[in-house]
């Protein structure tokens, strides 16, 4: 049972300090975005709710999971601030490119932690499972609404930074979690 509530514990505290990066990405988009993207507004906002709303339900599981904040906190604050600042001042394109890029990665995630939860941890299976759905939203938007496949570039380098920080965040849990469920 420890393991099961370290490997618990991990997924909150990554998974909220993901929360806390998103919220700051969106903050920082929203900002910039009256001036670059006023169309994008709306959705940003909507957005941005769900964030804090998930922030706060990781949060609430915390405690009976022996879970606490992640201590990467301040970066990801300061990487989603940053990274909302960039892609705001690129502009509409650089937004959604963003948004899909973020959620594409965490969406991953999602799903190898709904695959350990299932059986393990019910209740927090199905917190993810009901945040997963409104990250697949957010996907959707983005992808719909995009012009075409520029920053692609952008793209990557947002997975790659996102994977990086999760993996940091989980102390590399999540590159095991994931071998450990896979199909193979």
């Amino acid at each position: 049972m420890a393991l099961n509530t370290s490997i618990a514990a991990r997924i909150l505290r990554v998974n909220h300090g993901g929360e806390h990066g998103a919220i700051n990405i969106y903050s920082v988009q929203i900002a910039v975005a009256r001036l670059r993207a006023p169309d994008l507004l709306p959705f940003l906002r909507e957005a941005l709710d769900h964030e804090r709303s998930h922030r706060c339900q990781f949060r609430d599981l915390m405690p009976s999971r022996e879970a606490k904040p992640c201590r990467m906190m301040w970066i990801w604050g300061v990487g989603g601030g940053v990274l909302g600042l960039l892609t705001g001042i690129l502009g509409r394109e650089a937004i959604l490119a963003c948004t899909q890029a973020v959620e594409t990665t965490v969406h991953r995630h999602l799903d190898d932690q709904i695959r350990w939860a299932s059986g393990h941890d019910d209740e927090l299976r199905k917190v993810i499972d009901d945040i997963r759905a409104e990250e697949v939203t957010h996907i959707a938007y983005a992808v719909e609404n995009r012009a075409g496949p520029g920053f692609r570039w952008l793209e990557r380098l947002i997975e790659a930074a996102t994977d990086a920080l999760i993996w940091l965040s989980t102390r590399g849990d999540s590159t095991r979690l994931a071998r450990e469920l896979s199909p193979d």
